[in-house]
């Protein structure tokens, strides 16, 4: 089945926002949180998947009404925010993280649309 749907989940400790790094087998460059939504699931269920599988973190992100297309794909964005002292557990999917701002986390995206969404956090 080609994957239509893929959610984006921006993970925020308080002023700074998470960025992963996605391993040199996945591409090697920074992105957030994002996945695609698996035959029968929700934006919403896929985000907590999502969140999950590549940081450990258990919780339920809030969709900021926020979408894009791109090449076929529809992206529904989310955001999350973290506890304080919580650190991410990094699955095989990345192999480095980082917390700035969103300004700086715009920057380092690989990809325009989620540099556009955190851009609208740092104004």
């Amino acid at each position: 089945m080609t994957r239509t749907q893929e959610v984006l989940i921006f993970v925020r400790r308080g002023d700074e926002f998470l960025a992963l790094h996605r391993s040199p087998e996945n591409d090697a460059y920074w992105h957030s949180v994002a996945g695609g939504v698996e035959e029968g699931e929700t934006y919403a269920a896929a985000a907590v998947r999502e969140l999950r599988e590549e940081t450990g973190l258990a919780a339920e992100p809030q969709p900021l009404g926020s979408t894009f297309d791109y090449g076929g794909i529809t992206v529904e964005c989310f955001l999350v925010d973290a506890p304080d002292e919580w650190e991410p557990e990094l699955d095989w999917e990345h192999d480095d993280y980082r917390w700035c701002s969103a300004a700086d986390a715009a920057d380092l995206m690989h990809w325009p649309e989620p540099a556009a969404v955190l851009r609208g956090f740092a104004a």
